[in-house]
């Protein structure tokens, strides 16, 4: 076994707990994988620091917006080997890449995908250089999407532009915007999501959905809405198009907390389509859409979820970068069917 330095960056939500250890454990991302006994470790060991001053003790309070940096010494295994897997590469320059990633890839490796991941492939692709700070197992990696949603993703492939990435997407300064597919037409006129609590309206009717998210009690692979404790947690949802019973809604995350706009969307009341862990048993009547579209809706085998806009300032250059991927054939030949249908 080796040891691999990283750094996690968090920034402290509002109504932050009341010690340093339990706040910690609210706001660290469930895939940096501390728990609160390990965050704990850290802090007596002086591996924790607020606003850049060291603090060792675990009941010392912290206020929104406390930046904390936990520096991490991972042990790793030095197995993670290079996969001559075919990338779609958006953009690519001497500090990162951009990648439109596609449904079914993995990120980086965990138990039950030990190849065939975003990482094999780029290890591949860079003959084995990557940003050391995410150790051996998720080099380069400052934030992930699901294995099923497809779309742009930014990897660091210096530790100057890994540190810059990782205190953006701390801060939430990154623009991210996904393109779904959901269950009915989120409408402001409706008397019933207008009493879901968590839910306001802003202008343009864009539904703007705040909660606390945390990790379901009883099933580890979900995520439950809160509205005391957890992470803070807010997407905001604007119509594109109404296509009989779905429509197609942009999403724009102002955090970016795992599966959020899965588990917002089920929390309103439009779960999205195809999705395998918050989509229920929600069904598309052949009434509605004629046989062969129902089967063909019902039948979508993952979350209808793309990444469709990325964007973010260098964090070398300074320069403003944005970057757009089209949607999926598998989406869009749905929404092409759909529409079809209403003609």
């Amino acid at each position: 076994m080796a040891l691999a330095t990283r750094i996690v960056t968090v920034l402290i939500g509002p109504d932050p707990a009341s010690r340093l250890d339990k706040a910690l454990g609210d706001a660290v991302p469930e895939d940096e994988a501390l728990s609160r006994s390990r965050l704990a470790r850290l802090i007596a060991e002086g591996a924790v620091a607020v606003n850049g001053v060291v603090v060792t003790d675990l009941r010392a309070r912290v206020s929104q917006d406390d930046s904390v940096t936990i520096t991490v010494h991972d042990a790793i295994q030095t197995d993670t080997a290079p996969e001559a897997i075919a990338l779609s590469i958006v953009h690519e320059d001497e500090d990162l890449i951009v990648i439109d990633k596609p449904a079914g890839m993995v990120v980086h490796p965990a138990p039950g995908s030990p190849g065939g991941t975003l990482v094999n492939a780029l290890l591949h692709h860079f003959g084995g250089k990557l940003s050391g700070i995410g150790g051996e197992k998720r080099p380069g990696i400052v934030h992930r999407i699901d294995k099923d949603t497809s779309g742009l993703l930014v990897v660091a492939k210096s530790d100057r532009a890994h540190h810059g990435l990782a205190a953006q997407f701390a801060d939430h300064s990154i623009e991210r915007e996904y393109i779904a597919l959901c269950h009915g037409v989120p409408d402001a006129g409706d008397p019933r999501l207008n009493g879901v609590r968590g839910v306001n309206f802003e202008l343009g009717g864009i539904l703007k959905i705040t909660t606390q998210l945390a990790r379901h009690k009883t099933d580890r692979q979900r995520q439950a809405v809160l509205f005391q404790g957890g992470r803070h947690a807010v997407t905001r949802v604007r119509v594109d198009e109404a296509l009989g019973p779905v429509a197609r809604v942009s999403c724009r995350l102002e955090t970016g907390r795992t599966h959020q706009i899965r588990v917002h969307m089920t929390h309103v009341g439009h779960a999205l389509l195809g999705d395998p862990v918050y989509g229920g048993s929600r069904r598309i009547s052949d009434k509605l859409v004629g046989a062969d579209l129902a089967r063909a809706l019902n039948g979508f085998s993952r979350q209808a979820l793309h990444a469709a806009r990325l964007g973010f300032v260098h964090p070398v250059t300074g320069d403003e970068m944005e970057f757009i991927a089209d949607l999926p054939a598998d989406m869009d030949a749905l929404i092409q069917a759909l529409r079809a249908a209403r003609l």
